[in-house]
Order: structure tokens, then C-alpha cells, then sequence
């Protein structure tokens, strides 16, 4: 009997040490670094972060909030870092890692309009300038997601290289309906979209045509992708409008996936050319004001439905 409440009280120290070691991890201070900075780098509030910062760190802390040049210091492991509410996913391993390293020093909360809101990015690109633009309109579009409190994910593009541009397969869209179903029900109760953005042909100069769709057995895409459509029109550089009564999943790659994902999906087609048809709206091409459109159109749908509630 003593030996087994000896081994108990052995298996519950060890989990309590351990538990207690995994609450922070060791970053080391750099040059200029304080005690804000090196917690912004880290993804982290410095203003809601600072104290625990002070407590885990209190030996090593000197005139008041100094920090020593080489030091490892600990730094809270916190749902709330930018490093766990944006994180990139690669699908065929199932394995995360954060969107962003040097930026977060840049990052800080603007709101918590989009608290409890988890989004997932799904992007197709067919060339390699394809694949440079829609980097940098989704990296935009996730920034500006997780400053308003979103968690995010975004579907890594490793696949989509291997094939060389050419439309995904079942095996792969397979990948990213189980990654996603998996996090939708880890979240379950939270409001969750699926966007899907493709780009076609983009070339450095001239408009944008977009066009934005909607699983026709999907009330909640379909108010999703209205939203979108919403802020695009407003910004609209053509008088002609779109037909929306047209905008509705026909090809297989967003069928597959709108008929087995659990949360709601739209999808964000993107082209380059002069002419317009009734499915397309012109905008000019400025990244920075794109990627702010497609932020705005899903704050829109957020805010509408929990005004609703």
C-alpha cells in the first residue's frame, strides 16, 4: 500500500511540475527589447500580459521593467496570442504552425468585433503570379481577421504546388474537409465560414474581376456570400451590375467541398481583364483595399447576425 501511494504521489508531482513548466516557454531578449516589445513579438497584449509577464519573471526583472540583453526570459503560453488565433494548417499532415513570425511586432487587438468567429481560408491559384497575389491578399485578410478578435486558419497552398497549378483532387479536398470538420466541432457553438478564394490569370496591371458564390442548399453561405457581394458592389468601378441569381456553386472542386464541410461556404473568384459580364464586379487593383473589402463584407455578416440574435 505504501508503495503505491508512493508511486501516486510520484505520477501527481511529476504532472504538476510539468503542467506548471508548460504554461510559459523561454524567449531569449534582443537588442532595444522591453518588456511591451518582446511581448508583441511574441503575438501577445502587452497591457493584459504584463503582469504575469512581471510574476514569471520577477528574478530576472531589474529597475522596474528592464530587460538584459541575451536573457531567456518566460513568456505565458495564452489562447489569445496572435500565434494561435492565426495559424496556417497543413492539411495532408494535419500539423499547424503560426501565420506570422517578424509581423506580430506590427500586430496589436483593434476590436473584439469578431470574438467567438472562426474563419477558415481555402485559396487556388493556376500560375506562380497567381499564387504571389493571393499570399499577400490572404496574409491581408487574416491580419485583419484575428486585430478584431477572429480566430483563423488558413489552408496551407503546399498542395495545391505539388499539383502544379492543376485542380485539386478528390484525395486532396479529402485533407481539407477533415482538417476543418475536426476544428469546426473543437469550436462548436462558435459562428464558422469557410471562404474559398481562386484566382485566375492575375497580371500586374489592370482591374479586377470578382465574383462571388454560394451552395444553393446553404442559407447561411448564401448570406455570407451576399455580404461579400454587398461591399464589392459599393466599391464597384462599373455601372453594370451583377446578376446574383447566377452566382451559385456549379463547378465540382466547391461542390465537393460545400456537400462534406460542416460550417457554411462561399466562394471569392478573382481575375484580371477589361471585359464584365453579369457574375463579375470591376475593382480597382489595390491589394491593401481589397483585402479590406473582403474583411469588411465578413465583419458585415458577423455583426448582422449576432444583431439578429
Amino acid at each position: 500500500m505504501k508503495s503505491r501511494l508512493s508511486l501516486l504521489f510520484w505520477v501527481w508531482a511529476c504532472t504538476f511540475i510539468f503542467a506548471q513548466e508548460s504554461t510559459y516557454y523561454k524567449v531569449v531578449a534582443e537588442q532595444g527589447d522591453g518588456i511591451f516589445s518582446l511581448l508583441r513579438k511574441q503575438g501577445l497584449d502587452p497591457a493584459k500580459h504584463y503582469g504575469e509577464f512581471l510574476e514569471l519573471n520577477s528574478d530576472k526583472i531589474k529597475k522596474g521593467s528592464a530587460l538584459k540583453l541575451g536573457e531567456a526570459y518566460n513568456v505565458p503560453y495564452a489562447d489569445d496570442s496572435f500565434k494561435k488565433t492565426g495559424v496556417m494548417v497543413e492539411a495532408k499532415k494535419d500539423a499547424e504552425e503560426p501565420i506570422f513570425d517578424k509581423e506580430l511586432a506590427q500586430m496589436s487587438l483593434k476590436s473584439n468585433k469578431l470574438k467567438d468567429a472562426v474563419y477558415y481560408l481555402i485559396t487556388e491559384n493556376s500560375t506562380e503570379e497567381d499564387k504571389d497575389f493571393i499570399k499577400d491578399i490572404t496574409q491581408r485578410l487574416a491580419a485583419e481577421l484575428m486585430v478584431n478578435g477572429a480566430q483563423v486558419y488558413v489552408m496551407g497552398d503546399e498542395i495545391a504546388t505539388d499539383l502544379g497549378g492543376d485542380i485539386f483532387t478528390k484525395d486532396v479536398l479529402g485533407d481539407y474537409i477533415k482538417v476543418v470538420n475536426k476544428r469546426y466541432l473543437q469550436n462548436t457553438g462558435k459562428y464558422q465560414r469557410v471562404l474559398f478564394i481562386r484566382t485566375e490569370n492575375i497580371v500586374n496591371s489592370g482591374n479586377l474581376n470578382v465574383a462571388v458564390y454560394h451552395y444553393n442548399k446553404s442559407t447561411q453561405g448564401q448570406r455570407f456570400a451576399k455580404n461579400l457581394q454587398n461591399v464589392f458592389k459599393e466599391k464597384s468601378i462599373s455601372s453594370k451590375s451583377s446578376n446574383e441569381a447566377s452566382l451559385i456553386f456549379e463547378d465540382q472542386n466547391s461542390l465537393y467541398l460545400a456537400r462534406n464541410m460542416l460550417p457554411a461556404i462561399s466562394l471569392l473568384t478573382i481575375e484580371s481583364g477589361s471585359s464584365i459580364s453579369d457574375s463579375k464586379i470591376s475593382l480597382k487593383p489595390n491589394k491593401k483595399e481589397f483585402a479590406n473589402l473582403i474583411s469588411n463584407g465578413i465583419i458585415n455578416d458577423y455583426v448582422d447576425l449576432e444583431f439578429e440574435n
